[in-house]
């Protein structure tokens, strides 16, 4: 496969992880930075941070890993192979949190990697790739933006220089922040990826509400933001008759309605919502004169997304003329779609398959460093449900078995690509 030795099914048959001690490093790990309702609360570049990197790095090196870290926070521990000019084969993820965050987003990812490299130390199973796992910094942009901040200056989007500029909300800066948690690293900022692998929960209700273990994931949806101000006219709201008035938050109110029947449109992989608003002067007796609010589109493809901005153009000239208000659209953010690796996500299949899970083909609605990761190396991920859907939430859950399926298939998937010595 791709140059690397296919993994001798015999001596793999009986291959698995140990899920006990999955589960137990998961908790541990989510133990710092603990939340009264059980959650996580360990923001990037934090003292939290540093604790939780602190752990995962004594971790790595009881399991025999060469830690290196890069000028941007981001963690290596790599465990030789019997070839030592091969690119590795990757698995990470990361540990930072949301402000009420879970135990599994982005952790799942990280320790599963290190399952794999644990259960390869009890096997005696030497690989002909070396394999590493990652922890990048500040996936989650909470802090500090970018969102996927580690992996997009590891893949080349992002500046190191510009990066390590950006401040958070009282001034620090994500360089200073880098130095004083103790993770400015002098690493050589990227290097070569044989393949790459992220498991993770899959942050929404599908696999769960199909019944599937595994999602295969093929590829992540493509994301366009906006920001839209309506203005209108401030006006008092008695003497104020309704034909006469510009009243923003009336017509915010139908693009609101505009923007999910736009998704239903491009179903099935639209998706489309409005989750930040701000009316002026927000008032009871005063017609608001101006609103503020987010748009999010996303879709599987660009042709998707194109059509998508269309048509929230158009609706917005539209709803201005009914409603006699100006509107203006402003583009923020644009993620192209992306389409993960057919060899890594055909790894994947394989190691499912072998296993006996039920599966789904999926495409993954939210971003992860594996996107970026993608732009350079092959790269795949890997789907385990999570209770209700619900992620970015303290009471995230999934279950012990399923993390201990997906990190089964992970660690088949890796050997596919590394190779057995």
């Amino acid at each position: 496969m791709n140059d690397t030795t296919t993994p001798d099914a015999g001596r793999l048959a009986d291959l698995r992880i140990d899920g006990d001690r999955l589960w137990r490093s998961l908790m541990d790990l989510a133990a710092i930075g603990a939340t009264p309702l059980g959650g996580v609360r360990r923001i990037a570049l934090t003292d939290l941070d540093r604790q939780g990197r602190d752990q995962v790095v004594a971790w790595f090196r009881a399991a025999g890993l060469e830690v290196r870290v890069d000028p941007i926070g981001n963690i290596f521990g790599r465990r030789a192979g019997r070839d030592a000019g091969r690119p590795p084969v990757v698995a990470g993820s990361h540990i930072d949190t949301q402000p009420s965050g879970g135990k599994f987003d982005g952790n799942y990812g990280v320790l599963a990697g290190l399952e794999v490299v644990r259960t390869l130390n009890d096997r005696g199973i030497a690989t002909v790739a070396p394999v590493e796992v990652a922890v990048w910094t500040n996936e989650e942009g909470t802090r500090f933006t970018p969102v996927m901040m580690g992996s997009g200056v590891f893949a080349g989007v992002h500046r190191l220089d510009e990066v390590l500029a950006r401040t958070d909300l009282e001034g620090r800066a994500v360089g200073d922040e880098l130095q004083r948690i103790g993770y400015a690293g002098t690493a050589p900022l990227g290097h070569p990826v044989g393949a790459y692998f992220e498991a993770h929960i899959e942050q929404g209700p599908v696999l769960e509400d199909s019944r599937c273990t595994i999602g295969i994931v093929t590829g992540a949806l493509g994301q366009r933001w906006y920001d839209v101000t309506v203005t209108g006219m401030n006006a008092h709201a008695g003497p104020t008759p309704m034909r006469l008035r510009k009243d923003a938050l009336l017509a915010a109110s139908r693009l609101v309605g505009e923007v999910n029947r736009i998704a239903l449109e491009f179903a099935p992989d639209g998706r489309g919502t409005v989750g930040f608003m701000q009316v002026s002067p927000n008032s009871r007796n005063v017609v608001p004169g101006e609103v503020r609010f987010s748009v999010d589109f996303r879709h599987a493809t660009d042709d998707g997304l194109a059509g998508m901005d269309r048509a929230l153009r158009a609706a917005c000239e539209r709803v201005a003329r009914e409603v006699n208000v100006a509107v203006a659209v402003a583009e923020a953010v644009y993620f192209p779609p992306c389409h993960f690796d057919a060899a890594c996500v055909g790894a994947v299949r394989e190691s499912t398959r072998a296993l006996g899970f039920t599966h789904l083909d999926i495409v993954s609605g939210a971003g992860h460093d594996a996107v970026y990761v993608a732009r350079v190396a092959p790269a795949a991920m890997i789907f385990v449900p999570c209770k209700d859907g619900i992620s970015h939430n303290e009471i995230e859950d999934a279950l012990p078995a399923d993390l201990a399926a997906g990190c089964d298939v992970l660690a088949r998937a890796m050997l596919a690509r590394a190779g057995v010595a």
